[in-house]
């Protein structure tokens, strides 16, 4: 999910709303998606989220309020955000963006599934990290 793919549509305009906390992402073929920075860190591409492989998936509390404090381009072909809480490993390419942004009422389904299951709430905070995991932060 996280490359490109030939021919998919590429952003024409993005901008960040820090006061709604969305990111408004308008593409080639002409769909326009308003993601919540909620929603990006959540499903951040990073090995710190989902893990090196299937299953190792680490479920993110506590992000209702993150904000966006910085977005780079990366080549032609993602940006790199960086979160108000430190996260800044995650790239997100252009399908990647689309696809968060076409899929998000599915995705916030899927994640409110997510947090019942671990009988956690949204904004319960993360836990500590421990000694396992990924070297990256």
């Amino acid at each position: 999910m996280a490359g490109l793919q030939t021919g998919a549509p590429t952003p024409t305009d993005i901008t960040v709303h820090s006061q709604s906390r969305v990111l408004e992402v308008a593409f080639s073929d002409g769909a326009s998606f308003r993601i919540p920075f909620e929603l990006m860190r959540v499903y951040s591409p990073s090995a710190e989220v989902q893990g090196h492989g299937p299953g190792q998936e680490v479920l993110q509390t506590g992000k209702r309020e993150v904000e966006l404090t910085g977005l780079e381009q990366v080549g032609n072909y993602a940006v790199q955000p960086t979160f108000s809480d430190g996260h800044d490993t995650g790239i997100f390419s252009w399908d990647y963006l689309y696809f968060l942004g076409s899929e998000q009422d599915r995705l916030w389904t899927e994640y409110e599934g997510r947090l019942q299951r671990a009988g956690v709430g949204r904004d319960a905070a993360m836990p500590p990290k421990g000694g396992q995991g990924c070297a990256s932060h």
